[in-house]
C-alpha cells in the first residue's frame, strides 16, 4: 500500500490519489505532509504539515492521533496548518475526544503565508500561499549551512583551524532551498512563489494529464493540468520534480507512459512520478 520513492537526498513515502487521500512522509526532515489516512509506519513522526482542511488531506488525523496514543507517544503532535482553520481543527478534536476516551491533543502551529518557523538549529520552514477554494498553504523547507568565506578559501586546513580558535569570523551562513510541497492548487503558485522552482526537490500536484480532463475543468477544481507544466517546462530548476496527486481516472502505469510521451527530455529526466509499482491505486 505504501509507495516509496527517492528524490535526491530525500525519501518520500506514503500514498497520494487525487480526491481520495494524500499522506506523505519525508523521514530526513521528520515531516509528514498531509494526513488523508494514517499509515502505521508513520506513527513516530513528530510533525505534521497540513496543506488544507479537505478530508482527503485531513481525514486521517483522528486515526493518526489514536495510533500515536496506542504506541505510547506522550508528546502532542506538532501540526503546522493554515491559521484560518486552526480553531476548527482543534474544535473537531475536542468533539471527538469523548468518543476516544483519551485526549486527542495536538500542538497547533497556525501559519500565515510568508511566515517562517524554526524547526531545529539548521532547519526551518516557510509557509506560502497556494490557490484552492479553502484556506491552504504550501511549505518550503530551508537548511542553513556555514561556508568558508571566499577570501579565506586559499588557506590550508591548519591555518583555518588556528584562526577559528582565535575567534576570527571565517564563515558565512547560507541557506539552501531543500524541499517544497504544493498540492491542491492552481498553477499560478509557480508564478507567485518562484523560489519553489529553485528548491532541490519540489513535490507538486499534477492531478490531470491529458484530454480526459480539460484544462478548464482542472482549473475549475483548482488543480494543475500537465498542459500547464509543459508551458513552464524551462522554468523548473529543481534537481528532482516529484509529481503526485494524480486522478484515479489514470492507472499508475498510464501516468508514467503519459509523462514519458508528453514531457520534453530535459524535464522528464528530473521527474519522479509518485505512483505505486502495482497496476492499481492503493485501497
Amino acid at each position: 500500500m505504501i509507495t516509496t520513492i527517492q528524490a535526491g537526498h530525500y525519501t518520500i513515502r506514503g500514498v497520494s490519489v487525487g480526491g481520495v487521500y494524500t499522506a506523505l512522509m519525508v523521514p530526513e526532515l521528520g515531516a509528514m505532509l498531509d494526513v488523508g489516512l494514517a499509515p502505521r509506519s508513520f506513527a513516530g513522526t513528530a510533525r505534521l504539515f497540513l496543506s488544507h482542511g479537505h478530508v482527503d488531506h485531513l481525514g486521517g488525523l483522528l486515526s493518526f492521533l489514536g495510533l500515536r496514543g496506542l504506541v505510547g507517544h506522550a508528546q502532542p503532535l506538532e501540526v503546522f496548518l493554515p491559521a484560518a482553520i486552526a480553531a476548527d481543527v482543534e474544535n473537531l478534536l475536542r468533539a471527538a475526544t469523548p468518543l476516544q476516551r483519551f485526549p486527542l491533543d495536538i500542538a497547533a502551529v497556525p501559519m500565515e503565508p510568508g511566515q517562517v518557523v524554526e524547526l531545529r538549529g539548521d532547519l526551518r520552514v516557510r509557509a506560502f500561499r497556494t490557490f484552492h477554494p479553502v484556506p491552504s498553504l504550501g511549505f518550503q523547507f530551508l537548511r542553513r549551512v556555514k561556508k568558508l568565506r571566499p577570501e579565506f578559501a586559499h588557506l590550508p586546513g591548519p591555518e583555518i583551524g588556528r584562526r577559528r580558535l582565535a575567534g576570527e569570523d571565517l564563515f558565512e551562513e547560507i541557506e539552501h532551498l531543500e524541499l517544497a510541497y504544493a498540492t491542491d492548487t492552481l498553477v499560478q503558485v509557480l508564478d507567485a512563489e518562484p523560489s519553489i522552482l529553485q528548491s532541490k526537490v519540489l513535490i507538486l500536484e499534477c492531478t490531470f494529464l491529458d484530454e480526459r480532463k480539460s484544462l478548464r475543468d482542472a482549473r475549475a477544481g483548482c488543480h494543475i493540468h500537465l498542459d500547464e507544466l509543459l508551458e513552464r517546462a524551462d522554468a523548473f530548476a529543481n534537481e528532482q520534480l516529484v509529481l503526485m496527486h494524480f486522478s484515479q481516472i489514470y492507472k499508475p502505469r498510464e501516468v508514467v507512459e503519459i509523462l514519458r510521451a508528453r514531457c520534453p527530455e530535459h524535464l522528464y529526466r528530473r521527474i519522479v512520478p509518485f505512483v505505486p509499482r502495482e497496476s492499481h491505486w492503493p485501497g
